[in-house]
């Protein structure tokens, strides 16, 4: 799904106007990058959650899924570098990692057993 996203052309979204400039103003469009992320994060690593591993061994895991997690936000970024009218963002690689930490965080904050 997140590849299929960035690879939109930039014209397929849809332009703001003066109701919806508020979004921008909040910055809207990291928070979707953060959530997205810290889904994405979630699901690979949900299975884990009650596989019948070690607690420290999981947390191993959630890390590695987290680093591999913010690498495939680097990635998207560079790949937009290609996709007309789009371009490379540090500040939503930056918004993608930190969805993706939240959710380590969380993973971790709620054991299993």
């Amino acid at each position: 799904m997140v590849l299929v996203l960035i690879c939109l052309p930039g014209q397929e979204f849809p332009k703001m106007d003066d109701w919806s400039a508020w979004l921008e103003k909040i910055y809207f469009d990291k928070w979707v990058h953060a959530g997205i992320f810290g889904i994405m994060m979630i699901l690979f690593a949900w299975p884990f959650k009650s596989a019948d591993v070690k607690e420290e061994k999981k947390k191993s895991i959630y890390l590695l899924i987290a680093v591999l997690t913010c690498i495939w936000g680097l990635i998207t970024e560079c790949i937009q570098l290609y996709v007309p009218f789009r371009s490379f963002d540090l500040l939503d690689w930056a918004a993608d990692s930190f969805g993706t930490i939240i959710a380590l965080y969380a993973m971790r904050l709620f054991p299993t057993k």
